[in-house]
């Protein structure tokens, strides 16, 4: 996979939280990659099951990794110095967060908004998920037609710019079926 920030690891990501055992499914730009984009990304966005056990798994995936919370327009030297306790507490209460790790960022999302007022969160997703395999890593990959929809909820530049490739993978996957 590649990555626009140099210091961004995903294999290193993914193994710890398969070594941890998090369930998971893969959202975002390296989901997309996963399913056949070349579109660059510099962070990891997972929405996790939510149950207490995996939330501690997470926290301790995360804890391994030096995870600190990411706040904007704060240096990663002051996020370091922040009194955040990382555990499966501090995850369920934040709903959603993003935390800076010494191999690159990781979003953490409470459920993948995929338009019209719809969130999909791990329940759903899984039920729609592909297996595909990442630095040797067999990853759970939300649907494509998910990435595409919260990619279009999004409307950020960057999301509007990968979209067109998406949906052409989109129709490919379609016309195959």
């Amino acid at each position: 996979m590649s990555a626009d920030d140099a210091g961004f690891e995903p294999a290193r990501i993914l193994a710890a939280l398969d070594a941890h055992g998090v369930e998971y499914v893969l959202v975002g730009g390296l989901g997309a990659q996963a399913h056949g984009a070349s579109r660059g990304t510099s962070d990891i966005d997972v929405v996790p099951q939510s149950s207490d056990e995996n939330w501690d798994r997470l926290a301790a995936a995360l804890r391994g990794l030096g995870a600190r919370l990411r706040v904007g327009g704060m240096s990663d030297e002051d996020a370091r110095r922040l009194p955040v306790t990382l555990d499966a507490a501090t995850l369920r209460s934040f709903g959603s967060s993003t935390w800076m790790t010494d191999a690159g960022a990781v979003d953490v999302l409470r459920e993948m908004a995929t338009g019209g007022g719809t969130y999909r969160a791990y329940d759903e997703l899984i039920d729609r998920h592909v297996v595909a395999e990442i630095e040797g890593i067999a990853v759970r990959i939300a649907a494509l037609d998910d990435i595409v929809a919260s990619k279009e909820h999004a409307d950020r530049d960057k999301d509007r710019e990968a979209l067109p490739e998406l949906r052409e993978l989109q129709r490919r996957l379609h016309d195959d079926d």
